[in-house]
């Protein structure tokens, strides 16, 4: 089914100019920096991606834009998760079209769906598209909702490109689960960046990282030094990337990410409002965190 989904997956901001609208330009350069620093795969309109504050129009002209840049280099997995099913189908069409490679879908949110509910939801997606599909399990901001292992399990033994899941909810047990449970050919995907080396212990495929985005080289190492048997290196790299991600509390989501990569010369801009800018008090810690981490110079 195309390319292999595994490996690090960078889960790329949406840069914007100082009127919020999308910097194409910017984007494109980001894209090509993740590329060059290693990455296996991009993941636009993502939750660092901000996808909740876009319209519609602009998912699809990002997913247009990231499949164009990538030219194939690495695949291409959007988020065209929505609250209902007609939208969500519309978006994975949508990038099926422009050729991307598989395609995350978040939990609806705002809605409570139960577990049935949300089989009929995924089962409707997968019918609708040839691609991989992947669940997009972020509880934490769907106040709550996520398919169960069963649910997920059920999928996979059902539907072929029913292929694997993004977990975001930071509980390896659940992981360890999914993994065991599982179809084989199912991809479990960690979404936690704290805890890359944990889930790849226990056999996850890869991770889909916001911390890629900032500290690329870091993130790919974890991968790359656990897959050539270098487990202490993999750890490393582990202890090393954690306080960037534990800096993403400095600031309201997804600040701090785009704060960082500003800092770095990249062409991120600001969050769309109502989340503001660091203070110069915090961003004054996020640079001692970025130094410390060997992104940038002191």
């Amino acid at each position: 089914m195309g390319k292999s989904i595994e490996g690090i997956i960078a889960a790329v901001v949406t840069p914007y100019d100082k009127k919020e609208n999308i910097d194409e330009g910017g984007f494109r350069k980001i894209i090509n920096y993740l590329i060059a620093s290693g990455v296996n795969g991009i993941f636009p309109v993502g939750s660092q991606g901000e996808f909740f504050v876009l319209t519609k129009e602009e998912k699809k002209k990002l997913i247009d834009i990231a499949v164009e840049e990538t030219g194939g280099r690495v695949f291409v997995m959007p988020n065209t998760g929505a609250i209902s099913t007609r939208e969500s189908i519309e978006l994975s069409q949508w990038a099926e079209r422009a050729g991307a490679d598989c395609v995350s879908i978040i939990t609806p949110f705002y809605i409570s769906p139960t577990q049935e509910e949300l089989h009929e939801h995924f089962d409707a997606i997968c019918q609708s598209v040839k691609i991989p599909v992947l669940c997009y399990n972020n509880p934490g901001r769907t106040g709550g909702v996520a398919l169960t292992t069963a649910t997920l399990a059920r999928l996979a033994k059902e539907l072929p490109n029913f292929a694997g899941v993004k977990d975001s909810s930071g509980d390896l047990t659940q992981v360890a689960e999914m993994i065991r449970l599982c179809p084989p050919h199912f991809k479990v995907i960690m979404g936690r960046d704290t805890l890359i080396y944990g889930a790849l212990m226990y056999g996850a495929a890869g991770a889909i990282a916001a911390t890629a985005n900032v500290a690329p080289k870091l993130v790919v190492g974890i991968y790359q030094a656990f897959k050539e048997g270098n487990y202490e290196k993999a750890r490393e790299y582990q202890r090393k990337l954690a306080p960037l991600r534990i800096a993403f509390g400095l600031g309201s989501f997804p600040v701090v990410v785009k704060e960082a990569l500003t800092m770095m010369g990249l062409p991120a801009g600001r969050c769309r409002k109502p989340i503001q800018p660091l203070n110069e008090e915090k961003r004054a810690r996020l640079r001692d965190v970025l130094v410390k981490a060997g992104v940038i110079p002191k």
